[in-house]
């Protein structure tokens, strides 16, 4: 088993992720996943597209007949679109209810990982030093700070340790998410001069031949 530091370690950063990801976004993609693998589920999606496309198929079909110049193939085609209707709405109030309950296990599955882990494991470990200050580096107040709350006199305590990952991890992402935020607008920015160029060069063309037509 790794060390307890390493566990409140990841499981802060799988928190940080899913704060910056978004809940939505990693459900979709999990989703998105798990309908690329030979399942029933991804069957059962197979057939609702082929049934869609069918069905948009009967629903062009009976918009190009006419219903009072055709009208038996205009019933047969209607009779096909509704019972295609059907059976598409059913098929999707089906696939909804599906997703709805992927979605309430993975929430649950993702807050007993994350937030239960973080709530669960300072209470159980409280008194479990994360490791030791060298001795008579630091005064008393700052040994006791860091062991707060019930760790031994000396060492670092799970809450501790978990707060300082936690802050570590948030100014790590922070600086990434502003590095990428200035490579993007300096991409902009190079995109945007020949732009601008070619703009001045055209103006300039156009003041130079109303000149000539003076």
């Amino acid at each position: 088993m790794p060390p307890l530091l390493i566990i409140i370690f990841a499981v802060e950063l799988v928190v940080q992720l899913v704060n910056t990801i978004g809940a939505t976004t990693i459900n979709n993609l999990i989703w998105g996943i798990l309908l690329s693998f030979p399942s029933a589920l991804s069957t059962e999606f197979s057939v609702q597209r082929k049934k869609q496309a069918e069905y948009l198929k009967v629903r062009n079909e009976l918009k190009a007949t006419s219903s009072q110049d055709e009208f038996a193939k205009w019933a047969k085609l209607r009779r096909q679109h509704d019972k295609l209707l059907e059976d598409l709405e059913k098929q999707k109030a089906s696939l909804d209810a599906t997703r709805a309950k992927f979605d309430r296990s993975l929430t649950t599955v993702r807050l007993i990982c994350t937030k239960g882990l973080q709530w669960f494991l300072p209470f159980w470990y409280s008194r479990e030093p994360m490791f030791w200050l060298p001795h008579g580096w630091f005064p008393y107040y700052v040994e006791w700070f860091v062991s707060f709350p019930r760790a031994p006199m000396g060492s670092v305590s799970i809450v501790m340790w978990q707060a300082a990952c936690s802050n570590f991890i948030t100014l790590v992402f922070t600086m990434l998410v502003a590095i990428y935020g200035l490579a993007v607008a300096g991409r902009q920015d190079k995109q945007a001069v020949p732009v601008a160029a070619a703009a001045g060069k055209q103006g300039s063309k156009a003041k130079n031949s109303g000149k000539e037509e003076l």
